[in-house]
């Protein structure tokens, strides 16, 4: 015989009945007669007695079980025993700093809106061009960033010793993880790989405008592709990207140059090969340090004075032609800058490109071809920067590979967007808002709320009783589009009444016919 079905008024009465009296049957003393004993028979139930105390608090396997925890257990024994036991209050609590660390960055909801909405920009660009997502720890070895001496993140590292007495430091930047990974993947990797990267990196550096200790990161890179087709498509993705804000070409310009440059210079004059990388990392401070404090570093490296002359006028030139004239047409730095200057004009974007030598990047690791996002009234650092690792592979002990990438922080075009005016207010957008006009209508409320998340709209339900006047007021604040009420003669007839905020619109309509 089929069991009898049970009315839905009591599956929404239910969890009120358990609501109500379960608190009655736990915190009343009872206490049995002999009548009543007798009245049961043989059927005697043992009811403990709860004695009402002002401090009573929820007795629990758990609560005791740590409260019983011998001081050698350490915690170790799993759960969240520090959130069930919490330490005696004595004297009086100092109030800890409401601020987050030096550098760092709270994200309330609005500021979150707008952080989604820019790191969703950089993964939908990188949809747009063919790119599959890849991600790494936060925490990595710290040998996999400590490259040569004197390099600038050496000193930048937030690193320390775990607890197997390793070496670990939170990322700075994304490539070395990247390229760690390429190598462990080893041979089953098909090349070409276009792969791209959102995360979150940690410099201990001094903080300027649109420059933090974290921030958030888009890396693009192509690997496998030795040719100057695969930078150009780079550049070409940030450019789709400023657009998509509101950037314009007069508003954000690219340096290119390429590190060939700074070595045919260097060849002329013998210097050794090892010393490049060093070289590089003075040059990159040419906007940054007076002209003679970079002269007084290259000469320390043992560089003579006339080769420290004839480099500091190449790196002066700021156009192609002239370049060429310089070291002529046969070097590869030159054929390759043209050939990107071309392709530039292939994808739309030549207007937005400018020769400038004494662009070389830091970072050791680049061998080419390199460029810099700038914002043209010069208020702000670099937005973005890149260029091309053929080597890379190969300081991680790898097999060199052709490669090419960008890095391009949130903190600093946040900046630009805030400087144009062109920062979206993104406010909270909610389908419906769904509310009980009666308490013993709140399960009902919650059947709705359920059926239309189960149809992929968005809901905030109304979870206490509020006058109709609260409603309307928060149904703005989070800008509902629509306002379901459920009503006890409504929900009676398995309907329920909705109201078109925008409009001012009403009507009722049968709970299965709710969309």
């Amino acid at each position: 015989m089929p069991a009898t079905p049970i009315p839905s008024s009591f599956l929404i009465l239910q969890p009120r009945f358990n609501f109500n009296f379960k608190p009655i049957l736990q915190s009343l003393d009872y206490q049995f007669s002999s009548s009543s004993a007798a009245f049961n028979g043989a059927r005697n139930f043992f009811i403990p007695r709860f004695p009402l105390t002002s401090n009573a608090r929820v007795h629990s396997n758990l609560s005791q079980a740590t409260a019983t925890e011998s001081p050698s257990d350490n915690g170790s024994g799993g759960g969240r025993s520090g959130a069930l036991s919490p330490g005696p209050v004595t004297g009086d609590v100092q109030k800890i700093d409401a601020n987050p660390p030096k550098g760092t960055r709270d994200f309330p909801p609005e500021d979150m809106r707008m952080r989604n909405w820019l790191l969703n920009s950089f993964k939908e660009v990188s949809r747009l061009y063919g790119f599959e997502e890849v991600d790494f720890p936060v925490l990595e070895s710290e040998a996999l960033f400590v490259r040569k001496a004197g390099e600038e993140i050496k000193d930048q590292l937030y690193c320390f010793e775990d607890r197997g007495n390793r070496r670990v430091a939170l990322r700075p930047e994304l490539t070395p993880s990247l390229a760690r990974l390429v190598i462990q993947k080893g041979k089953s990797l098909s090349l070409p790989l276009k792969w791209f990267t959102v995360g979150q990196c940690w410099r201990c550096e001094r903080m300027t405008r649109g420059r933090r200790r974290e921030h958030y990161q888009w890396n693009m890179d192509i690997i496998g592709v030795p040719g100057v087709m695969a930078d150009a498509e780079l550049i070409s993705s940030i450019v789709t990207l400023l657009k998509r804000v509101g950037i314009t070409k007069s508003d954000v310009g690219f340096k290119v140059s390429s590190r060939k440059v700074l070595q045919e210079v260097l060849r002329c004059y013998s210097i050794p090969d090892n010393l490049f990388g060093k070289v590089c990392i003075i040059i990159d401070k040419i906007e940054k340090i007076p002209s003679d404090d970079v002269k007084n570093e290259l000469k320390a490296l043992g560089i003579s004075q006339d080769a420290v002359q004839e480099l500091l006028e190449v790196l002066s030139i700021s156009s192609l032609p002239e370049l060429e004239e310089r070291l002529g047409s046969s070097g590869e730095a030159v054929a390759e800058l043209k050939e990107l200057f071309s392709l530039a004009d292939k994808f739309g974007y030549a207007e937005w490109l400018q020769f400038d030598a004494s662009v070389v990047r830091g970072l050791s690791y680049y061998t080419g071809i390199v460029f810099e996002g700038f914002d043209r009234e010069g208020k702000l650092r670099a937005i973005c920067g890149g260029g091309r690792y053929d080597h890379l592979f190969s300081t991680f002990g790898g097999d060199d590979i052709p490669a090419c990438g960008f890095g391009f922080g949130d903190a600093v075009i946040v900046e630009l967007l805030k400087e144009k005016g062109l920062l979206l207010e993104l406010s909270l957008q909610i389908e419906n808002i769904v509310c009980a006009l009666d308490l013993d209508l709140q399960g009902a409320a919650s059947m709705v709320a359920s059926m239309l998340r189960e149809k992929g709209q968005t809901v905030d339900l109304v979870l206490e009783s509020k006058p109709l006047k609260w409603v309307f007021k928060r149904a703005a604040r989070i800008n509902a589009q629509r306002l379901v009420l459920v009503g006890n003669s409504e929900w009676q007839r398995g309907m329920v009444g909705v109201k078109i905020l925008s409009t001012g619109q009403q009507y009722e309509v049968k709970l299965d016919d709710l969309e």
